[in-house]
Order: structure tokens, then C-alpha cells, then sequence
């Protein structure tokens, strides 16, 4: 059921030995929102641990300064920034129906939790668990405003995409006002790649594909090109936005392949195309600009089915 950010503060009050589950492939969103999370409950003396299906990030290990692991048995479970259970990944099946609350800014969220917190206009999720903490009424730390400034400014591409609002630059400000190093953050998280996220993003333009006279382009990331380059799928999201940056191009599309026969999709548009309706084609979604979903086949069919579709929307829309 839906409930309010009041309702899910009090909710918060009332619980225990809480863990707060990050989705797979993480990225500063769902990252920022669990840290961040992590250090209001902490606030409210509360035990609780952060858990996701894969490592951090290179870039974003910063997040994760002061956090400490507690041995308790979970009581409560909270996932944040996360649509759909598919996104859980194989390290976190065992909390598979038993999430108490789900704090999310997916329009296209499934509803999979006992409740849930949803502000679908807002353009990250750690603008919802920001105003979360805000209502529990804890002090904010440095650290604290850093993991939710991160979340704000990775969904936003650093408060350049369609989707960024005056509340968001409100709340970032806010952040900025409490002592988060921005400037540091940007730098690590904008500015600064290794040396295998620079290969991997040379193998990528090489072999971008350009569609439909320029409307669209087309990468792949494969397994090989990640060992290749000494990369995981993680240090390469954002990658998922580069198609979308040559000049013309209406729907940049990324092709992840995450196994043998599975494939991680990543769209991206300009302001024609509904990508999230796109993605809800092959029982994804996200949000109208950005989405994702993932599909089985070979790659030739995976492009096939992606191209016809993305042709389509963009007739459609002409």
C-alpha cells in the first residue's frame, strides 16, 4: 500500500534491526539513499545494515566512510531506489517478498513491498530519504548530507538532465549548507576515471551504431570487454549515458550483456521519446528520459527486438 512520508517515519520509529537493500549494478542513487538511510537510523539509535548483490563502485567507496557492520537477526527490511524485485540480484533473494517498505522515485514501481514511499516526480531517490530524514528529526552530518548530495547529482547528471527540480537544487544546497565537500564529490564521481574506464570507454565508441539517420545510437559492453579492460559492470554505468551525447541523436541505447544469453538494457532519450514506456515493452521501466529492462537472447535478437521498437517510437513521434 502507499503511504506518507509521515507514515513512514513513524513506521521507521517503531522498527528494529533494519536492513536496507541497495539494487544491483549500484549506482550514487541507491548507494547515497542506503548510507544515508544507514546514518539517520543510527541517529535514531537503531541497528542497521546496508546490503546489495555487488561490490561499490571505485568512485563511490566514499559513501560508505563510517559505515559498521553489526551482527544482528533482520527484523525490518527497507529497500531504496528500487522499482522492481528483478533488481534485487542473486546475492539478495533471500529478502524476495519480504520487504516492509520500499522508499522509491519509479513511476514505473511494482508495488512488491508491504508499503511504500513513492514520489515519482522527484528526480532521485535520495530526495525521498532525504526529506525521510528530515521528518525522523535527526541531526545530519557531514557524511550524511554527502550520501544524499551524491544521489541528487548522479540522477541528475550533476543537475543537468530534464528530470532535476527547484527542489532539488533546493536540497542540494541544503546539503551543501551542512557540509557535504561537493566539489570533492563532483571530482570523483564526474571528473576522475581510471585507466580501464578510460579503455572501456574507447572500445565502446568504436564500436557505437549509428540508426535511423542519426536518431539513434547504439553501444555494447560485453563480459570480455570488462575483463579486457580490468572493469566491473558497476565502473562502467556511466557508460549508459555516452550514446545519448552525439549530436542528432534522439534515443542512446546500452547493451550490457550481464551472461550468457542475458542482457542489461539502458536507454536514454532527449525529449521526444518515452524510454520507460519503451523499456515496459520488455517488462522493464524507469523513468520518462532514462530506463532500463533486460532481455534473453542472442545479441543480433536483443538488437532486433530494441531497434524495431526504438523505430517505431521514434515514427511515432516524428
Amino acid at each position: 500500500m502507499d503511504i506518507s512520508m509521515k507514515e513512514a517515519a513513524a513506521f521507521l520509529r517503531e522498527a528494529d534491526d533494519i536492513v536496507i537493500l541497495c539494487h544491483r549494478n549500484p549506482d550514487g542513487d541507491t548507494l547515497g539513499c542506503g548510507y544515508g538511510l544507514w546514518h539517520a537510523l543510527r541517529a535514531l539509535g537503531k541497528r542497521a545494515a546496508v546490503r546489495c548483490s555487488d561490490p561499490l563502485p571505485h568512485k563511490l567507496r566514499f559513501l560508505a566512510e563510517g559505515y559498521r557492520e553489526e551482527a544482528f537477526s533482520p527484523k525490518t527490511v527497507v529497500s531504496v531506489d528500487i522499482a522492481d524485485e528483478q533488481l534485487f540480484g542473486e546475492g539478495l533473494q533471500e529478502y524476495l517478498g519480504r520487504v516492509d517498505l520500499a522508499v522509491d522515485h519509479h513511476p514505473s514501481q511494482t508495488y512488491f513491498a508491504r508499503r511504500t514511499l513513492l514520489e515519482a516526480d522527484s528526480a532521485a531517490a535520495c530526495e525521498v530519504v532525504c526529506l525521510l530524514a528530515q521528518e525522523l528529526g535527526v541531526p545530519f552530518s557531514a557524511q550524511m548530507a554527502a550520501c544524499f548530495y551524491t544521489g541528487m547529482a548522479t540522477d541528475t547528471g550533476c543537475f543537468k538532465f530534464s528530470n532535476t527540480t527547484p527542489r532539488t537544487h533546493r536540497l542540494a544546497a541544503r546539503m551543501m549548507e551542512l557540509g557535504c565537500d561537493y566539489a570533492e564529490i563532483g571530482k570523483r564521481v564526474f571528473d576522475t576515471k581510471t585507466a580501464g574506464e578510460f579503455a572501456i570507454e574507447r572500445e565502446a565508441l568504436n564500436g557505437m551504431e549509428v540508426h535511423f539517420a542519426g536518431q539513434a545510437a547504439l553501444i555494447v559492453l560485453t563480459q570480455e570487454m570488462y575483463a579486457r579492460c580490468g572493469v566491473s559492470e558497476a565502473d562502467a554505468d556511466g557508460l549508459a549515458a555516452l550514446p545519448r551525447k552525439l549530436e542528432g541523436v534522439e534515443v542512446g541505447i546500452t547493451i550490457k550483456e550481464r551472461g550468457p544469453g542475458e542482457y542489461k538494457i539502458s536507454m536514454r532519450s532527449v525529449d521526444r521519446v518515452n524510454v520507460s514506456e519503451l523499456c515496459k515493452l520488455f517488462g522493464g521501466g524507469g523513468h520518462l528520459r532514462a530506463a532500463g529492462c533486460t532481455i534473453s537472447g542472442s545479441l543480433d535478437e536483443v538488437k532486433t527486438l530494441l531497434l524495431g521498437a526504438v523505430g517505431r517510437a521514434l515514427e511515432e513521434t516524428a
